[in-house]
């Protein structure tokens, strides 16, 4: 098998800061933050004269959101902020939690907005936030 583990997704951001905070009020922890830049960078992602600054924050488990603020070239928005969950692409990041309620309302704290809650039979309590951004997280609570 060629694949070991899924080391970590990345979000490109305008807001570093404010998306920083609300992950890690989610209960990520920063690892670390930095600036990258130069032609090795660029070669890498495809882009000619990068500068950027990262921030990767792990969950209690170990897996890893990577933030990534350009400065240049400037991060380009495709679509709206508030694009739906069913546009073509990646919506989603989801979060297994304790204490739904709690961890929703900590998050409106930060700006988050409820896209829908439910309950899925005596199994899990799950919730949809779209975040900083338009940032959608999903929050699952298994019951039980």
């Amino acid at each position: 098998m060629a694949i070991k583990r899924m080391d970590n997704v990345l979000i490109v951001v305008d807001d570093l800061e404010a998306v920083k905070a609300f992950f890690i009020e989610l209960g990520l922890t920063l690892e670390g933050q930095t600036t990258v830049e130069g032609p090795s960078v660029g070669q890498l992602i495809g882009l000619g004269d990068v500068r950027s600054t990262i921030a990767m924050l792990r969950t209690p488990d170990g897996q890893g959101i990577e933030l990534d603020k350009f400065h240049t070239p400037e991060a380009v928005r495709f679509g709206p902020v508030d694009t739906p969950v069913n546009a073509l692409g990646i919506r989603r990041v989801m979060f297994a939690v304790e204490g739904i309620g709690d961890v929703v309302a900590r998050m409106r704290t930060h700006g988050a907005e409820i896209i829908g809650q439910m309950q899925y039979g005596e199994s899990y309590r799950l919730a949809y936030v779209r975040g900083p951004e338009g940032i959608i997280v999903g929050l699952a609570e298994q019951l039980g």
